[in-house]
């Protein structure tokens, strides 16, 4: 399933296809618990214990695989501490796991539904659990997204939390379907069969735009980088970008 929505910045969408149909939300969902961490009022050089073990959304607890995780860098504090601000940025900018339960656990859950719920997300999208939290899901408990409530969510973010997703360092699908050094604050997500990415691209010469596609589907093979679905992704990103200056503000 490919799902695609296309909105020239703060307007309504012009492109929609099955842009209200779920699909796993991966790593996309660190978008809200950032925004939550934005909106908490804690001091981003508030020093975090930087452990593995994490309340389950369904009692209990879970644990992160050091081995499934792309970020070293917070392992690397583990059994120390780190400050919240650094770990918000590797949840985004390197996508780190670890860094995204320690956050979340920081700001809770309720926070995170709060984002969701801001930014009028339909009851399709939402973050109820940890990324890994493996009782949860056992349980049937998941995150979910949908391309328009990517979009959505996109909107409703702060300034200094769009700046903040201008740091990813993952630039192998929506941003690799643009031209080099093209501004964009995006967030993606992969594991195996699924392919997500939303962003805010700012081109040189048109208004800025908001795109996000999900692909839920056997293209996905999980690898951060060498992924036939990411190249999807940036064959959509590069068509939006080749029809940039006829963006309207409406609905199609």
């Amino acid at each position: 399933m490919l799902s695609v929505a296309v909105a020239p910045w703060q307007r309504p969408p012009v492109i929609l296809r099955n842009a209200d149909v779920p699909h796993y939300a991966a790593s996309t969902m660190k978008i809200a618990v950032l925004a939550a961490v934005h909106r908490s009022g804690l001091d981003p050089d508030r020093e975090v214990p930087v452990v593995n073990a994490f309340p389950s959304a369904v009692g209990g607890s879970y644990a992160h695989s050091r081995a499934d995780d792309g970020d070293p860098e917070p392992w690397e504090l583990l059994g120390r501490t780190a400050p919240l601000g650094w770990l918000a940025d590797r949840m985004v900018s390197h996508s780190s796991n670890l860094a995204s339960s320690l956050c979340l656990a920081e700001v809770g859950p309720a926070a995170v539904a709060e984002v969701w719920r801001r930014a009028g997300a339909s009851a399709a999208s939402g973050s109820p659990r940890g990324i890994e939290d493996a009782p949860a899901r056992a349980a049937g408990l998941t995150n979910h997204v949908t391309a328009r409530d990517l979009l959505r969510l996109l909107t409703s973010l702060e300034p200094e939390v769009l700046a903040r997703l201008e740091h990813n360092a993952h630039r192998v699908d929506l941003a690799a379907g643009l031209p080099p050094g093209t501004r964009l604050a995006s967030k993606n997500g992969w594991i195996t069969g699924v392919r997500h990415g939303a962003a805010v691209v700012h081109p040189h010469d048109a208004p800025p735009y908001a795109l996000a596609v999900c692909y839920t589907g056997p293209l996905a093979n999980g690898q951060d980088t060498g992924d036939p679905a990411a190249r999807l992704l940036a064959g959509i990103s590069s068509r939006v970008w080749a029809c940039r200056h006829r963006l309207a503000p409406h609905v199609v």
